[in-house]
């Protein structure tokens, strides 16, 4: 399990040896642990990092517990928080409960009834977090056109959606041109609490470096030649929504700094004024390049980068996930149906193996455009075949070296999901030119035929 999908826990409690001790616990579940002496403090860790779990004193030193669970549900409502108290104020945990509180424990506590405590909120933050990821997924494929797939790597994103979808915490994803980046945030943003607030997407890579700082901070009137009235910058039509950042690494240093500025103060100051303007913005962040090899080079400042990667979300390339192309072909081949008012049309066997084939370096953008050009080149026939797809030179390297396009990126790949797609691929293609005849593809593929038949369960098991 990655980092980001680990359950996270906050102790708060101004004793450090029991914030230690429930750390230690935590951990002991493979929890990721933070901590806090006070409310104050807290609050600031569960507005940056959205804790799955709360565990807090009572008692605290200037705020008391219940007021941090009050304004904790108000933040995350979803997040669920347990009470530690001593034995004279038993009544008042019980009142908290009430408030929403999950549950109290009396100090001092046996290590493993704090541990049972600890699995059974957990457990209730999977079920509802599993819950709302299921009812999400149908919504999200429909209406944010192509987060689609039953692949693990696409899951895992669907499943960050839902636990992000309603906090404020920054957002990096990462990932190659074309693998969808910005509908992550789209979805991220649509589908949670801020859903009717301004969503304003900006791309860094194609703004004039010149005019980036007026077009995200905005300008005074007569602050430059041509400034003739004064002009609200994208931060601020983003105020009190979110703003996404594409392909951030191709930001100037100088506007990085200006951007850290932002985040840390909350405030942005247009050209030609001295007086700030305070902006309350989600910022959600998106690279197509390594910006930790852009922070070792020095193109990228190190202080903005944490202040953005509070979350990473990976987007993985179409050829990490290739088990989900006939999906994304017919949700393709019915968008273009839609646009057109017709009968979508269907992909023959041998297209789908040819797009399963292919490496698409262009991920599932290039796939959909392979499609539209598919059905405009195929005319009035219902059925799409592989003369239909005008692909590059590339498929004649697969052809002849089956690893051709196969690549180890410096972002890793899952190499398990990549090794049962190439083998159930085989199983299956060998099964079709045997005519189904299991027998047959088993001698094709030099196995005996229960071992065919057997490393077929074994892929339905792990579907």
């Amino acid at each position: 399990m990655s980092d980001d999908l680990k359950t996270r826990l906050l102790v708060v409690d101004d004793e450090q040896s029991i914030r230690k001790l429930c750390m230690t616990i935590g951990t002991s579940l493979g929890y990721e642990c933070a901590e806090a002496e006070s409310a104050e403090s807290a609050l600031t860790r569960i507005e940056a990092e959205a804790p799955d779990l709360v565990l807090t004193d009572l008692k605290l030193p200037n705020q008391s517990g219940v007021e941090l669970l009050k304004r904790t549900k108000e933040i995350l409502p979803h997040t669920e928080i347990a009470i530690m108290t001593g034995h004279g104020s038993i009544e008042s945990a019980v009142d908290a409960m009430k408030l929403g509180a999950y549950d109290y424990i009396e100090k001092p506590f046996r290590v493993e009834k704090m541990r049972l405590l600890l699995q059974r909120m957990s457990e209730k933050v999977r079920l509802v977090t599993e819950n709302e990821f299921l009812r999400e997924r149908v919504s999200t494929e429909t209406n944010l056109d192509g987060i689609i797939g039953a692949s693990a790597n696409i899951q895992d994103v669907l499943r960050m959606i839902s636990r992000l979808k309603d906090t404020r915490t920054p957002v990096l994803v990462s990932g190659e041109s074309g693998t969808g980046k910005e509908l992550v945030a789209r979805a991220i943003h649509f589908r949670g609490a801020l859903a009717k607030t301004p969503f304003v997407a900006v791309d860094c890579g194609s703004l004039v470096p010149t005019l980036m700082e007026s077009e995200l901070f905005g300008y005074e009137k007569g602050a430059f030649t041509g400034a003739t009235k004064s002009k609200a910058g994208l931060f601020q039509a983003a105020n009190s929504g979110t703003i996404f950042l594409d392909e951030i690494g191709e930001m100037p240093l100088q506007l990085q700094t200006k951007i850290l500025r932002v985040l840390q103060e909350r405030e942005v100051q247009r050209i030609g004024s001295s007086e700030p303007v305070p902006v309350d913005v989600r910022v959600i962040a998106a690279s197509n390049q390594s910006l930790v090899r852009a922070v070792a080079q020095r193109r990228f400042r190190d202080d903005l980068y944490y202040r953005l990667n509070v979350v990473a979300l990976r987007m993985p390339p179409l050829r990490e996930r290739i088990s989900d192309i006939p999906e994304l072909a017919l949700h393709f081949l019915d968008k273009v149906a839609r646009q057109e008012s017709c009968t979508p049309k269907r992909i023959d066997p041998s297209a789908l193996d040819v797009l399963m084939r292919y490496g698409w370096p262009g991920n599932v953008r290039q796939l959909e455009h392979a499609l539209e050009s598919a059905v405009a080149l195929s005319g009035s026939r219902t059925t799409l075949y592989p003369k239909d797809f005008d692909l590059p030179m590339e498929m004649i390297a697969a052809e002849l070296d089956p690893l051709a396009l196969l690549d180890v990126p410096e972002s890793g790949i899952n190499f398990e999901e990549l090794i049962m797609g190439i083998e159930r691929r085989l199983l299956e293609r060998a099964l079709q030119k045997s005519g189904g005849n299991k027998a047959r593809a088993a001698n094709m593929l030099n196995m005996k035929r229960t071992t065919l038949i057997s490393k077929f369960k074994s892929l339905e098991t792990c579907a």
